[in-house]
């Protein structure tokens, strides 16, 4: 085999791409159960759970052409719509845009969500206009982005005049479910840059689709199969305590491991691909000095996570739900909320004598403590409230998974916090997508991103060793014309503005 990759302790894309290109790659993670919030479970029942529902939104150009590549059947639904709910009820749907008549981005999302607002009026909707100017903004220089990283989501929305009702029935519950995190704890540059490649940047930015089944059975686990055919180790219960580094060289030699049981094992390598979540990199901080030398990596210890909390509720009765997929507002003061009619999306349950759902809690602190009938309690709740006809409905099984500080917590400041693809050890890479440095994408919560940092990284070991032929990325879809012209009138003018002596230069 040739040269030895490392990748820790996801990473599957990197190493798929590596593994195809004739390294030798082990992928090592601590859980008995390869694949972080990935992986799925199925019950003694023989249920299937996962961690979440994920979405696949139009621009996940790259999953779409991994799947296609994979040769498996296409594991996805059409574009669906969905629903966003409050306390007093329906506050408006998405439609499927691309089905739509074509326009110009931003005039196409207005006509097309005008009539299906139920309770936020016109003249509140219209408060979000002077925000658009942020779009054009916030990254039109290093040091711009640096600004309104350190500026949360709420001060953005209080600057340009967001008006209360927009911000708490709307983009309030957005945030939540978007980046898990509620405005005053968000980044605003984080904000505008999830809100632009999800929703904005062109009008069939926000068709989202879903997995017809386990993600982990329908994806996952043929990836996994691709990697191993192609001379990939796959190695469950293997938690890496320490970095083995050459000194002189600046370079990592290798890893040490640690069984459950306490064996000890040390994998070389030529490179290695840290493909983590931010919590689990922390820990690994703390107990390799190697790392913990370094600034760049002491400044991962300013990063925090978020919790989440996953259900899955089986009901006694077959019922349909007004949307498939449905966003919660005000349901549980600072917490996200969704639920999922499963029993329409996902092909197994298409028999289903009853009804499934899955239903998710993001930003979930308060909820942690609770138990688990008291959980799902509140699901049942919160689904009668939005669809009256489950008041009759019983639970007869669920599941429900808590996962503490398992998703990046993009708050003010973090950018600077925040670690780059390249690290200060030659051979040593990061993946992500909480990593800095890749203009791809929104620059935050992202499956596309992540799955990218990791082809990223698998190019960055290959130039590196000398070795391959990079992985093909698929770049995120140009701007749209009108919005460049816009971009670079406000560069020139900005530019021109700070060129200008003290007073009249900008501060």
């Amino acid at each position: 085999m040739g040269q030895h990759v490392l990748c820790l302790p996801a990473g599957f894309g990197a190493a798929k791409h590596l593994a195809s290109q004739g390294y030798s790659v082990t992928l090592l993670d601590g859980s008995p159960n390869p694949g972080g919030l990935s992986a799925g479970w199925r019950t003694e029942q023989g249920r299937a759970v996962e961690a979440g529902v994920k979405g696949f939104w139009y621009q996940y150009h790259n999953i779409f052409a991994l799947v296609r590549e994979l040769g498996i059947p296409w594991p996805f639904t059409d574009w669906t719509t969905s629903g966003f709910w409050s306390p007093r009820g329906l506050t408006t749907e998405a439609p499927v845009f691309s089905r739509q008549q074509q326009y110009p981005t931003l005039l196409g999302q207005f006509v097309h969500t005008f009539p299906l607002f139920r309770s936020i009026p016109l003249a509140d909707r219209l408060t979000m206009l002077p925000l658009l100017y942020s779009i054009l903004d916030y990254d039109r220089s290093p040091a711009s982005y640096e600004q309104y990283d350190k500026m949360s989501a709420w001060d953005l929305f209080q600057r340009y005049g967001v008006s209360r009702r927009l911000f708490e029935d709307f983009l309030r519950p957005l945030l939540l479910v978007g980046l898990f995190a509620p405005a005053e704890e968000l980044s605003a540059a984080v904000m505008i840059g999830t809100l632009y490649f999800y929703a904005l940047a062109h009008q069939n930015d926000f068709d989202v689709c879903w997995c017809k089944g386990s993600v982990s059975e329908r994806i996952f686990l043929p990836l996994v199969d691709f990697i191993k055919k192609q001379g990939g180790k796959i190695v469950g219960g293997q938690l890496v305590t320490d970095v083995a580094i050459d000194a002189t060289a600046g370079t990592a030699k290798g890893v040490y491991t640690s069984t459950k049981e306490g064996k000890k094992t040390f994998y070389a390598a030529d490179a290695v691909i840290f493909a983590v979540g931010v919590t689990g990199m922390k820990k690994l901080i703390s107990t390799c000095p190697a790392l913990g030398a370094q600034p760049e990596f002491r400044a991962i210890m300013n990063l925090k996570g978020l919790d989440v909390i996953s259900t899955r509720v089986w009901l006694d009765q077959s019922l349909p739900t007004r949307f498939p997929a449905n966003v919660l507002a005000g349901f549980e003061p600072g917490v996200g909320g969704t639920y999922f009619n499963l029993t329409e999306l996902q092909d197994e349950y298409k028999t289903e004598a009853g009804t499934v759902i899955a239903a998710d809690f993001y930003h979930s602190n308060t909820l942690m403590p609770l138990s688990d009938e008291e959980i799902v309690s509140k699901v049942r709740a919160n689904l009668v409230r939005c669809e009256p006809s489950f008041r009759t409905a019983k639970v007869v099984d669920s599941a429900v998974l808590r996962f503490p500080n398992a998703v990046t917590h993009f708050s003010p400041g973090s950018y600077t916090s925040r670690p780059l693809q390249r690290t200060s050890f030659g051979n040593v890479f990061m993946a992500g997508d909480w990593v800095k440095g890749l203009n791809h994408g929104a620059n935050g919560l992202s499956q596309e991103r992540a799955y990218i940092t990791g082809l990223t990284a698998a190019n960055l070991v290959i130039g590196g060793l000398s070795h391959g032929v990079p992985a093909v990325i698929i770049p995120v879809e140009e701007d749209e014309k009108h919005v460049s012209a816009a971009k670079e009138a406000n560069q020139a003018v900005q530019g021109f503005l700070e060129a200008l002596p003290l007073p009249f230069g900008r501060l």
